[in-house]
């Protein structure tokens, strides 16, 4: 079997810098080699932008991963646990970064955030005003017996007390672990049993799809009916009012629970902050694997912080007039680093919104950019498409979005003609798209373009950023030629990366450090491919490969020849079972046309849509890639399960081809979509 992926499309549009763009970019071309010359050096200088309360006196040192005595249960050598300290001995508050220094400038009338609920209610907090609520939070967690070290679990919407309270359990030099609020109980309680929390911050409800949703039953099952009865550690309850009497018959119990306005608006409104050390851990953060228990990755202090602010000040060019809206979910490791601390150390001026984009209607984000003047947004590939299904013939007429002068891109590789369509229709044929590949364990981005500097490829992250070094492998790790694909591998470390799995440093290495030991690279767990120019191109998880009579096909590709065909809004493509191929690609398309509210419920008409459409996409395929490439199952569906950071399930269609359980689902979206799904394949048999 090959070792590498093979390069099924190549994109040869390219659109450079515009002069303007360029002559006032925060970052010039001479960044990189400046990086390169001496990474630990420059990591340093980034590390200068914080405030520190004690420099440090060791900027780096790393323990990598290498054999030691004995082997471990597959019989391999086995290997000790690597460890990468940056900046030791240096101390800080990662809150008095994101908050005080910028009112102590002079700068406390700036506005930090503007909030748009979902019902349609609007508050505008000033850097003053935020440093207020985060010393109110800070003393009412104090009270309730939160210090340093102590893990808080919050299990709230995207709303300001959720920013307020994770910067304040910052503050503390506590550790904060972000869940999602659409969650399960059984996912929550995994997560506050993981980190053995001792607070857990909810709500009474959220407002989710126009309906005002109960969240606090929920939070009850994770931790326990009440006190006595409770399995885990949480000794209080911190309820934020959100839907009021919307949810009525709210469970209490009393000397637990206790309301956010009861002990937090009475705090008093100045807190003094200690300073931690720069490897004090900072979050930990769940990631959503498809098999296994999540693991907890650790972020530390002061390394994340340097380069979370960094890369937000780099890559998205931050100028202190604009206005910055990323549309992650709070929960997500993209809104820590790209909402909670990159923005807020930069002193930037925010939008969160609450809601889902087509609550009321589906021009909202459009209408909440225009509202506040956004100048960069950066957003979702899946949204991205969706919006191209939801407005086929370009976006409405009354929609003015002549403010935004910088685009974003993050969750998973956007399609070329996706990207073209954002680039036209959201950025004017103007503003730049900084696509960019991270993930929870790297903190930060890692590859990107700089936008005054890259010239852009439709569908391509492009390079590693100043600093950093990706290199795509084979599975020995030799490094593949241009116009091959392969893994994506990290080569050394930086400052955000991840420390360890929280309670099983094992895992950890195992799971991003034993496939490349030898070579000391961490593993991404993603396929990409270089170009003939050495663009990196993402392919997707090594999982979303398919293997097919010996070939090894990207999904990703597959998908982008699809949403290439105007026929095709959104794509989702997955390996299922074959008895004759081992593997077979089934592929789902939203059309880009209108579908009469009639006939959207109506599997007989999804099955007529498919026979009209499959001969036609199937050919387009092969012309695109090839006959190797054409689904076995070509299934035209009104939507795909998608989660709230925007990302397509796509365990979940091949669990529906395959006839397999779907397990948890209730971080989907829309919770309906896989039924809805199951009666068209049904239809189709």
């Amino acid at each position: 079997m090959s070792a590498t992926i093979e390069n099924l499309l190549n994109e040869n549009r390219v659109f450079p810098p515009s002069a303007e763009f360029a002559s006032a970019a925060n970052l010039g071309a001479d960044e990189y080699a400046l990086a390169a010359a001496d990474p630990v050096a420059y990591w340093e200088k980034q590390a200068g932008r914080l405030d520190w309360a004690e420099r440090w006196h060791t900027a780096h040192t790393w323990k990598p991963a290498r054999p030691v005595d004995g082997v471990d249960e597959a019989g391999d050598t086995l290997l000790g646990i690597p460890e990468a300290q940056w900046f030791v001995g240096g101390r800080l508050n990662v809150a008095v970064n994101c908050v005080d220094r910028h009112v102590e400038a002079g700068r406390g009338d700036t506005v930090a955030i503007n909030f748009e609920g979902e019902p349609g209610d609007r508050e505008r907090i000033t850097y003053a005003q935020l440093q207020r609520r985060v010393a109110q939070a800070a003393n009412a967690l104090t009270a309730l017996g939160i210090v340093a070290g102590d893990r808080v679990v919050v299990y709230l919407p995207v709303i300001p007390e959720t920013i307020v309270v994770t910067l304040a359990i910052a503050r503390l030099g506590a550790i904060h672990s972000l869940v999602f609020g659409g969650f399960s109980a059984e996912a929550l309680k995994f997560r506050v049993e993981d980190t053995g929390a001792k607070l857990l911050v909810t709500s009474d409800g959220q407002f989710r799809r126009g309906t005002a949703v109960a969240v606090k039953a929920n939070a009850d099952e994770a931790v326990g009916g009440n006190a006595e009865t409770g399995v885990n550690t949480i000794e209080h309850v911190l309820v934020v009012r959100r839907t009021g009497e919307l949810t009525p018959d709210l469970p209490w119990t009393p000397g637990r629970d206790v309301w956010w306005h009861d002990v937090v608006e009475t705090a008093p409104e100045t807190h003094q902050a200690d300073f931690f050390d720069a490897e004090h851990p900072l979050f930990i953060i769940y990631t959503s694997g498809t098999t296994g228990k999540p693991k907890g990755v650790v972020h530390t202090s002061g390394g994340y912080l340097t380069q979370a602010s960094w890369s937000h000040w780099a890559v998205f060019d931050a100028k202190p007039t604009d206005v910055y809206w990323c549309t992650a979910d709070l929960a997500w490791v993209t809104a820590h680093t790209y909402v909670l601390y990159g923005p807020f150390s930069n002193g930037a001026t925010s939008v969160i919104y609450e809601g889902t984009p087509n609550t009321p209607h589906t021009g909202r984000h459009f209408e909440i950019i225009e509202r506040y003047g956004v100048t960069t947004y950066y957003t979702a590939p899946t949204l991205i498409r969706t919006f191209m299904t939801w407005f086929p013939r370009g976006l409405p007429g009354d929609a003015d979005l002549s403010s935004i002068r910088l685009l974003g891109t993050v969750g998973e590789a956007i399609n070329p003609e996706a990207w073209v369509w954002f680039h036209e229709n959201v950025g004017g044929g103007r503003a730049p798209i900084v696509d960019t590949w991270w993930q929870s364990e790297t903190g930060s981005a890692v590859i990107a373009p700089l936008p005054g500097v890259t010239p852009l490829k439709p569908g391509s992250a492009t390079l590693a950023l100043p600093g950093l070094n990706a290199k795509i492998v084979d599975e020995e790790g030799r490094q593949v030629p241009n116009g091959s694909g392969g893994y994506l591998v990290l080569d050394g470390t930086w400052p955000a990366m991840a420390r360890t799995v929280w309670g099983n440093p094992e895992r950890y290495r195992d799971s991003y450090w034993k496939k490349y030991a030898a070579q000391g690279y961490f593993f991404a767990g993603d396929g990409a491919k270089y170009d003939d120019d050495g663009y990196i191109w993402l392919l997707g998880r090594v999982d979303d490969v398919i293997n097919v009579s010996g070939h090894r096909l990207s999904t990703i590709e597959i998908e982008s020849a699809l949403v290439s065909h105007p026929a095709v809004g959104e794509a989702g493509v997955v390996g299922v079972s074959d008895p004759t191929t081992g593997e077979a690609i089934a592929a789902f398309v939203i059309p880009s046309r209108d579908i009469p509210p009639r006939d959207a419920g109506d599997p007989v008409f999804w099955a007529a849509l498919e026979t009209e459409l499959s001969a036609l996409l199937l050919s387009h395929i092969s012309r695109e890639i090839g006959p190797i490439a054409k689904p076995r199952d070509l299934v035209v569906v009104p939507d795909l399960p998608k989660t709230r950071s925007g990302k397509i399930m796509r365990r979940l269609l091949g669990d529906l081809v395959d006839g397999r359980p779907l397990g948890d689902t209730t971080s989907l979206q829309d919770e309906a979509v896989p039924a809805r799904i199951a009666r068209i394949l049904a239809a189709r048999r």
